[in-house]
């Protein structure tokens, strides 16, 4: 579901699995808003060197080049989990019950598939950079300071991989709603109704300000 979403949960082995992805998901994602911060960081350093100094820092390119997968493809199974990703909801929005899983199964289910075949593509970018025999395992490097891309490209195929992970958890998820016609599946993002949106962004502003003051 693009927008805001709740995800369900409760004690069976499903939800369980689920949060222990969401686990691994959450660090990830993390990682990445690391990433996003030690580039501010460097980009600061840089500028200030090349004002101040007149000494940038050296390879500020190839750093965001290297620095580039932990920003887009680290959070993308942790978006996916909390439905984040953008999409048109104008027709999907107005199905419900199984005709609404059936619905999300079949998109997910593609998603998986096209998922897997960048999972291979990735996998083989990865391995033409990657040799023992080379210097830093790498057969190609960046241009300034030569840095070794293959760890670089190794993060796209792992975090897809993660991504696949969380795709078929939701096949399952939205598989078994569909067989049981339930109204309200764990393990999958569900709308929030605009009631259920202030409600929650009030219990933030209320949990904001009794920390304030406490």
């Amino acid at each position: 579901m693009a927008g805001n979403a709740s995800v369900l949960r409760d004690g069976s082995r499903l939800s369980r699995i689920d949060q222990a992805l969401e686990a691994i998901e959450i660090r990830l994602a993390l990682v990445s808003g690391l990433a996003v911060f030690g580039l501010m960081l460097l980009a600061v350093v840089s500028v200030t060197g090349r004002n101040l100094l007149n000494f940038p820092v050296p390879g500020y390119v190839d750093w965001i080049e290297i620095t580039m997968p932990l920003i887009a493809f680290m959070g993308i199974s942790y978006t996916q989990r909390n439905g984040g990703h953008i999409r048109m909801d104008i027709l999907i929005g107005k199905l419900k019950g199984r005709a609404m899983w059936a619905v999300e199964l079949f998109s997910v289910l593609i998603m998986l598939i096209l998922v897997l075949f960048l999972i291979w593509g990735s996998w083989a970018h990865f391995d033409r950079s990657f040799d023992f025999a080379a210097p830093l395992w790498s057969r190609d490097s960046t241009i300034d300071i030569r840095l070794p891309v293959w760890p670089a490209k190794l993060l796209v195929p792992f975090a897809f991989s993660i991504l696949a992970l969380r795709l078929a958890l939701q096949i399952w998820a939205y598989g078994r709603a569909f067989v049981s016609g339930a109204q309200n599946p764990i393990a999958v993002p569900l709308p929030l109704t605009a009631a259920e949106q202030a409600a929650e962004e009030a219990s933030h502003v209320s949990a904001l300000d009794n920390g304030g003051t406490a």
